[in-house]
């Protein structure tokens, strides 16, 4: 059960998850740097990298201890970004796997790691004002 602050009646999150969530979003931050000073993209260092990867379990398997919160916002942004990243891969590989379509999957590739990036610093930059991340209708 979730405490409820008398003051805001918002949940009670307790530091431990938010200090959870900075990692989380520290291993996704780690590989795109990956991927930036390297010779991989920014999201195939994101979605082949381990630290997104473990980054990625640790949202499903913590997701039930920050529901009602506004962790659960970031949680479902960090979980978004990396399953969107990966369709939108998928589709570039695919026009990268023909000649004509090269022209518009490599740019794609490079438009979806810089949106990664984005996702990243946005996310990051609102957890320690305890600001909830936007959600889909």
């Amino acid at each position: 059960m979730t405490d409820i602050d008398g003051k805001t009646l918002a949940p009670v999150v307790s530091q431990d998850l938010i200090t959870l969530t900075h990692i989380i979003y520290a291993l996704h931050a780690f590989s795109v740097m990956t991927g930036m000073f390297s010779a991989a993209f920014i999201v195939t260092a994101f979605l082949t990298g381990w630290p997104s990867i473990i980054a990625v379990i640790i949202n499903y398997v913590k997701r039930n201890e920050v529901r009602g919160t506004f962790l659960d916002s970031h949680f479902s942004w960090q979980i978004r970004t990396f399953w969107w990243s990966l369709l939108w891969v998928v589709i570039a590989g695919l026009l990268i796997a023909t000649f004509i379509g090269m022209v518009i999957g490599i740019p794609l590739m490079i438009v979806v790691g810089l949106w990664i990036l984005y996702r990243i610093v946005r996310g990051w930059l609102a957890l320690p004002g305890r600001k909830a991340m936007p959600m889909p209708d």
